[in-house]
């Protein structure tokens, strides 16, 4: 009887604390202004970003949820995933980060027009230097002379 009721108390401690954990989870398309501010991290202004961003359309995943909303980054992502922030269901990856990056790279290139340099421009004086050459001969130069061909 005593294994019974050990067993029992066991399995129903798991499955409160299990219940516990889900309910810790924070959707960030169902989430109330008081559930978003819940999460350590995120304040009054930041939730309302959130929600006026997601009025919009629903956030379709982390790197989505990036873009839109703006403060918020990988970094952060991570922390307020580590909070129990989700995004349909899903936590916080470093895929998600690394393509919100390269999606932001590739905004900064539409808008522009141009593709984000890769190496730093060279400063013009350096670049001046590089490609001019002296256009007289230094003074002291000695210079021969024609000679003239004798037959």
């Amino acid at each position: 009887m005593f294994k019974k009721f050990l067993t029992f108390l066991v399995l129903f401690s798991a499955m409160a604390f299990a219940g516990m954990a889900f309910a810790a989870a924070v959707d960030v398309n169902k989430a109330t202004d008081a559930e978003l501010d819940s999460i350590k991290g995120i304040g009054p202004a930041m939730s309302g970003k959130i929600i006026k961003e997601r009025q919009k359309a629903p956030f379709k995943d982390w790197t989505d949820f990036i873009n839109r909303t703006k403060g918020i980054g990988p970094a952060a992502a991570k922390r307020f995933s580590a909070e129990g922030l989700n995004v349909g269901g899903t936590p916080y990856t470093e895929a998600a980060g690394e393509a919100s990056n390269k999606s932001a790279s590739k905004k900064a290139t539409q808008k522009s027009g141009k593709a984000a340099p890769t190496t730093p421009p060279t400063p013009p004086a350096a670049q001046a230097a590089k490609t001019t050459k002296p256009s007289v001969a230094p003074s002291n130069a000695a210079t021969p002379s024609p000679t003239p061909k004798t037959n």
